[in-house]
């Protein structure tokens, strides 16, 4: 069996993974800004990086994950300037900004347990640590790589790349940077155009803020996970994780603040999945449009033609290379569904094979390959590949047009439990309520449309009762300018 490689971003090829202690693994993995519900792009990253965690504690490593939640310093479009995200939302819901925070927390932590991804070790916020941050900023600056300016504090790029490379994991040049960064409106305080803050100065307006040396604010976006990173996993650490979109600006800005901060790399391997898209474009909430997870699990998305377990989101991403992009449609997804009831089937024919003193497969060979293709980074697809071909020796092994030994059909076995259970995480589907859910749908579609029919008639009666019926039942209703959705009552 070949040694697990992964693909460094940092250095663009694939690696042996070897960990700087042979006791523990050591992974931080970027999670998501909990202003909104989770969709399919968030799944990605998810599962992603769960296959990894699953495999590495499989092949016997003690690991530590941090996996963190951005609650506060995510400005919109990513930028240095303008509104928090999760202000915004609080804003336009009337709420607090942490009552925003806990209910979208809440809704990720229930998909990632209905897509069956492991919890992480540690899942620390970025709110949690505003102290740490604020003594990781004094350190840069005390080491010559930030300045404070009117009360904000902005990463001096210029003096840093005079003695570090700043561009080394997105392979940009500072020249370029700086030749594509003209200064706008609103970024006088900074020397240059590149610099990004560390530290920014509350406006009147902005709600969340915390005293700080440099007057009342709130941290940038990438000091939090150079932060939380370096607190829980030391200053080197094996393994940092998230989305391709990250490499920059915000996983540049991570290594040059651990440079500034500690002199040192913090991780060893840079690993980056990449996007999924619908109809070729990025699936994203800044693009509008995404898919909600809990939409796909209830198939009340008008892009859906019914709704889909999320085992079979999670078969669907593993058909495709996690540095691979996939594009999201009905059909691929429905593909999915029949491909994880036939690997089950065949599952549990495993067990009624007849047994023959001879065997027409090497089931070995066949477990060499499915090894092989994960250790060569994570190639889920190809071990799939390889197991869909097990089905076919099961199948016929079945119907008698095969032989195959006892002590075979025990590592066929072997083979399927630890792949489909324990590294890939997969359940199976139970084909009964699958299909009660998309008779329920079809028939709260109807309803909803008879209703639909009544207000566009003015009838707000057979309206109103359509709706209070409903909700007596368990179901809610919601109108949007696309017309109305429903979900369960939680």
């Amino acid at each position: 069996m070949n040694k697990l490689k992964v693909y460094n971003t940092l250095t663009a090829k694939k690696e042996i993974f070897t960990p700087i202690n042979k006791d523990i693994v050591t992974m931080y993995v970027c999670g998501p800004t909990v202003y909104g519900e989770p969709h399919l792009g968030h799944a990605r990253p998810a599962i992603t990086f769960d296959i990894l965690f699953r495999y590495l504690i499989f092949s016997g490593h003690k690991v530590r994950y941090v996996r963190n939640i951005t609650d506060v310093g995510h400005l919109l479009n990513d930028a240095d300037e303008g509104e928090d995200k999760i202000g915004k939302k609080a804003k336009s819901l009337h709420l607090e900004p942490m009552e925003v925070a806990h209910f979208y927390t809440k809704k990720y932590h229930e998909s990632m347990i209905s897509l069956n991804v492991k919890s992480p070790s540690i899942e620390p916020t970025a709110t949690g640590h505003i102290i740490e941050q604020i003594n990781m900023i004094q350190k840069i600056i005390d080491n010559g790589y930030a300045y404070e300016s009117n009360g904000s504090v902005y990463f001096d790029v210029i003096t840093y790349n005079k003695d570090y490379d700043y561009g080394m994991l997105s392979k940009r040049k500072i020249e370029d940077l700086i030749g594509n960064n003209r200064d706008l409106d609103g970024q006088s305080d900074k020397k240059n155009s590149v610099d990004f803050a560390l530290w920014k100065k509350a406006s009147t307006e902005h709600i969340m803020r915390w005293d700080s040396p440099w007057g009342q604010g709130f941290p940038g976006w990438h000091i939090e996970c150079s932060t939380m990173s370096c607190k829980y996993l030391g200053h080197k650490f094996d393994i940092h994780g998230g989305g391709m979109d990250l490499v920059f600006p915000h996983h540049e800005a991570e290594i040059a603040q651990c440079y500034a901060a500690n002199q040192t790399q913090s991780a060893t391997y840079w690993m980056h999945n990449n996007m999924i898209t619908i109809a070729g474009q990025k699936m994203g909430k800044s693009l509008g449009n995404f898919i909600t997870l809990s939409e796909f699990f209830s198939g009340s998305h008008k892009k859906l033609d019914k709704p889909y377990s999320p085992m079979v989101i999670r078969f669907f991403l593993l058909q495709a290379h996690y540095r691979s992009t996939i594009d999201f449609s009905n059909n691929a997804l429905q593909a999915s569904e029949k491909g994880l009831i036939k690997m089950f089937n065949a599952f549990h024919t495993i067990d009624k094979l007849p047994s023959s003193l001879d065997s027409d497969i090497d089931v070995s060979i066949l477990s060499d390959k499915c090894y092989n293709a994960l250790n060569d980074d994570f190639n889920t697809p190809i071990v799939l590949a390889h197991l869909f071909e097990a089905v076919k020796f099961i199948n016929s092994a079945y119907e008698g047009r095969l032989h195959i030994t006892e002590k075979d059909t025990g590592l066929l076995k072997i083979l399927f439990t630890d792949f489909l259970i324990h590294i890939f995480g997969l359940k199976e589907l139970n084909i009964s309520n699958e299909s009660n859910d998309s008779e329920l749908n079809n028939m709260l579609q109807l309803l909803i449309d008879t209703r639909q029919h009544a207000k566009e008639n003015q009838n707000w009666d057979i309206s109103d009762m359509i709706r209070t019926q409903l909700e007596e039942l368990g179901f809610i209703i919601k109108d949007t300018k696309d017309g109305a959705t429903w979900e369960r009552k939680k």
